[in-house]
């Protein structure tokens, strides 16, 4: 904890005051495989796809916390299913936190079990309740999550919702699901970035605007949206400078990033991924999301932060 309390102000001064581009977070895939075949995946690899060795994932942990990253967020495919014979998801979390990495992160769909990851903190993606989730995922994707969560007992569980056309009406009653359930801590809020072959499922802008006023509003109103309202403002337009360069990347394939994908498939002004407004009010110091950023990082603890 001492380590971080130093480590982000240090960082901070680095990037801000002397222009120095050096990632915070590594987004380490560890596979493309996944379990699940979900309608707004831009993912093409899945059952019988590229699966890394735990000889690479160690040199990608390296490289990494080489360039200056100490947090480190494990994702797929679907990470939870990762195997190199006997080593699974918590041998790569114990060799990150050798190496020197301050936390590190479990993105699941949380189809399997959960209750056995030693990871800092768990995000789960959950694209509605019910009937929204399973129109998205499958059916008997939510069930199978919910009891999955329950069971998971992790106090820094988390859910993700990616907002797209299908589940747009749902937004309100997922954020309110998330505070109701004693199980999640948090809910974090994005919009679905049009990856080539999914660009039908992205929302009309005006619509994309409405729902943040909507976010915002069940901010103020105390729901535990990791969102800070700043980040959230400037979703609405999308138009400043990205510091996307806060994440370095590494997919499943091996090819390291610089910066999220969208850059590289040129979807940027479209971007519906709301760390990049995050990351921008912190650079420009938002208090509010400079305290939500802490919260994310050193969690303060409760649903309110």
């Amino acid at each position: 904890m001492l380590k971080q309390l130093f480590y982000l102000p240090w960082w901070f001064f680095r990037a801000r005051f002397l222009g120095r581009q050096q990632p915070l977070q590594t987004v380490l895939f560890v596979s493309n495989i996944c379990n699940l075949r979900c309608q707004h995946c831009a993912e093409s690899g899945h059952a019988g796809g590229i699966s890394r060795t735990f000889a690479e994932l160690r040199e990608e942990l390296l490289y990494s916390y080489g360039l200056g990253s100490r947090f480190v967020d494990f994702e797929g495919g679907e990470p939870t299913i990762w195997r190199d014979g006997e080593k699974n998801l918590n041998d790569l979390i114990a060799l990150a936190k050798e190496i020197g990495f301050y936390s590190c992160t479990v993105t699941t769909n949380a189809q399997l079990p959960i209750d056995w990851l030693r990871a800092d903190s768990i995000w789960v993606s959950l694209d509605g309740v019910g009937r929204y989730h399973d129109m998205i995922r499958g059916e008997g994707a939510f069930a199978r999550l919910e009891q999955n969560v329950a069971a998971a007992r992790q106090p820094n569980l988390s859910v993700n919702m990616a907002i797209n056309r299908l589940n747009a009406p749902a937004v309100a009653d997922t954020i309110a699901y998330a505070k109701s359930n004693p199980a999640i801590s948090q809910i974090s809020l994005n919009f679905h970035t049009p990856y080539p072959g999914t660009e039908q499922l992205a929302l009309p802008w005006e619509e994309r605007c409405q729902l943040i006023d909507t976010i915002i509003d069940m901010k103020r109103q105390g729901y535990p949206i990791m969102n800070s309202i700043s980040g959230l403002k400037l979703m609405r337009t999308n138009d400043f400078p990205k510091s996307c360069w806060v994440s370095n990347f590494i997919l499943a394939d091996g090819t390291r990033l610089k910066e999220c994908a969208g850059s590289s498939v040129g979807v940027c002004d479209q971007c519906g991924f709301c760390m990049a407004g995050e990351m921008r009010a912190v650079m420009t110091l938002k208090p509010d999301t400079v305290l939500a950023g802490l919260n994310l990082r050193l969690p303060l603890g409760g649903k309110n932060g």
